[in-house]
C-alpha cells in the first residue's frame, strides 16, 4: 500500500476526484451525529435505572450514624457515602469531603477559593501579579477553561507514553513561584487513554516547588472506567506516594460517580490531606450547610461496595468496548499504512485521541459537521483552544448508537483522506 506522501500528483490530483464523489455522498444522507462530548448513552444510563428503586417513602432515610438525611447537616457527608468513595478514589473515609454531583465544580471551588483566599494562609492569588498553571497536552478542555476564566496563565506541557514530561515539569515547579498548579487525568487520560506510570507518579508526589501553595489537581475521572475486564492499567495512588515523600499537602483528589450512575445526578468528592481538608472546610461552613445526603444515601444502598461498582461497570464496559473496537477497526482499515494519521487504543477511559497531519485537523472537523457529524472543536485540547500543530482530534464514541457510530466514523476517516490530499497538492 502506498503512503499518500509518495503519490504523485496526478495520483493524488485523481483520488481527490474519487474522494470527493463518496463525500458527496455523505453529504446527501442528511446525517445529524454528535460525537463532540463524552456524553453516557442512553443505554448506559438505563442500567443505574434501579437506583431510582431503592429510596421510597416506606425506607428509613437514616444514615449509619442515625442522622436523617431529609434534614440538615453533616458537612463532610455521610460516613458510608464517604467510605464509597473513599474506596473508588482508593482512601481513607477520613480523607475525603463529599460535594454535589459534579466534581468540575469542585475544581472550579478549588481554583475560585485559591483566588480570593489563598492555600492554607498563603497570599490569595488575585493579590499576585502573575499566577501560573501547567497544562498537560493534548488535555481537557472544561479544565483549561476555569483556569482561563480566572485569568491564569497557562503552560503546555507535552504528554509522553508515561504521562506529562515530567523532565520539564519538574524543571518548571522548582524554579518559578508563579506557578500554582498542574492539571492532571492521570488514569486513561482525556482524551488520549494514557495512564501515568509508576515512576511518573512518584515523581510527582517528590516535587519540590518554588511556591508554597502549588498543588496538584488529580482529576481521578476514569479510575473504574475499564473496557476490558483482562486488561486494566494500574496508577499508583499519589495521596500515599505523597505521604511517604513527605509532601503530604501538594495534591488534591477529585472524583465522581457522573460516568457511574447518572452523570446529572452523582456524587462527586475531593480526597486531600488533613491540612487541605481543614482549609477546605472554613469555606464550606459558609458556603453550606450540607450537600445532598439523599442523593448520598441513594448511591450507597444502591452499589453498597466498591465490588457493586465494579460490577455495575462491566456493564458500562459491554456497551463501551464495541463502540471503541468499531472505530479503531475503520482506523486502522482505511487509514492504517497510509502516512496520514495516528491514534492510540485505550484500554479505557471515554476518548480516542487521533493526529492528523500537520494543519489539517480544523478542516477534518469542518468537513465532517458539514457532512452532519458534530466533533469536538479542533484545538479544544490545548490551552485558548490554540493547537500548535493544528493535529489532534477527539473522538468521542459513546453517545451515539452502534450503528451511528460506525456510519460517523466512515465520514470521519473519509474527511480525514480528502483533507490530507488537499494539504499535500498544495506542498
Amino acid at each position: 500500500m502506498k503512503t499518500y506522501q509518495s503519490m504523485s500528483k496526478d495520483e493524488l490530483t485523481s483520488l481527490k476526484t474519487d474522494l470527493e464523489a463518496k463525500y458527496k455522498e455523505f453529504q446527501g444522507m442528511g446525517l445529524k451525529l454528535d460525537m463532540s462530548r463524552g456524553k453516557p448513552s442512553a443505554e448506559q444510563l438505563d442500567i443505574s435505572m434501579g437506583m431510582m428503586d431503592v429510596l421510597n417513602s416506606e425506607v428509613s432515610l437514616q444514615c449509619e450514624e442515625g442522622i436523617d438525611c431529609r434534614n440538615y447537616g453533616i458537612l463532610d457527608g455521610i460516613k458510608e457515602a464517604r467510605e464509597l468513595l473513599g474506596a473508588i478514589s482508593e482512601v481513607p473515609a477520613d480523607n475525603i469531603i463529599i460535594y454535589g454531583n459534579s466534581s468540575l465544580n469542585i475544581m472550579y471551588d478549588t481554583v475560585s477559593r485559591s483566588m480570593t483566599h489563598g492555600v492554607m494562609g498563603s497570599t490569595p492569588w488575585c493579590k499576585l501579579d502573575k499566577v501560573k498553571f501547567l497544562c498537560p497536552v493534548p488535555g481537557y478542555d472544561r479544565h483549561f477553561a476555569i483556569t482561563e476564566h480566572f485569568g491564569i496563565e497557562m503552560i503546555n506541557v507535552p504528554m509522553t507514553n508515561e504521562g506529562p514530561d515530567m523532565d520539564m515539569v519538574e524543571q518548571l515547579v522548582s524554579t518559578d513561584d508563579t506557578i500554582k498548579g498542574i492539571w492532571c487525568v492521570p488514569k486513561y487520560s482525556n482524551p488520549q487513554g494514557i495512564t501515568y506510570s509508576e515512576e511518573t507518579v512518584r515523581r510527582f508526589a517528590r516535587l519540590k516547588p518554588a511556591a508554597k501553595d502549588f498543588r496538584i489537581y488529580w482529576d481521578n475521572a476514569y479510575s473504574v472506567h475499564h473496557l476490558y475486564e483482562d486488561q486494566q492499567d494500574f496508577c499508583l495512588e499519589i495521596l500515599t506516594e505523597c505521604e511517604k515523600a513527605g509532601n503530604p499537602d501538594i495534591v488534591y483528589k477529585f472524583t465522581s460517580t457522573s460516568k457511574i450512575s447518572f452523570p446529572g445526578s452523582g456524587v462527586a468528592a475531593i480526597a486531600t490531606s488533613k491540612n487541605n481538608l481543614a482549609d477546605i472546610r472554613k469555606q464550606l461552613t459558609l458556603q453550606t450547610i450540607g450537600h445532598d445526603k439523599v442523593n448520598q444515601l441513594r448511591h450507597v444502598r444502591y452499589f453498597k461496595n466498591l465490588d457493586g461498582v465494579h460490577a455495575h461497570m462491566k456493564k458500562h464496559a459491554d456497551i463501551m468496548r464495541p463502540k471503541f473496537e468499531a472505530v479503531i477497526d475503520i482506523l486502522e482499515k482505511e487509514l492504517g499504512g497510509l502516512g496520514i494519521a495516528s491514534w492510540i487504543k485505550p484500554k479505557g477511559g471515554y476518548f480516542i485521541s487521533f493526529e492528523s497531519m500537520d494543519g489539517c485537523a480544523k478542516d477534518i472537523v469542518t468537513k465532517a459537521k458539514n457532512a452532519g457529524v458534530v466533533m469536538t472543536g479542533a484545538g479544544a485540547t490545548y490551552p485558548y483552544g490554540k493547537d500548535p500543530k493544528n493535529s489532534n482530534i477527539r473522538i468521542a464514541p459513546s453517545f451515539p448508537t452502534l450503528d451511528e457510530l460506525k456510519q460517523a466514523a466512515e465520514l470521519f476517516v473519509l474527511c480525514v483522506k480528502l483533507v490530507s490530499v488537499e494539504k499535500l497538492l498544495e506542498q
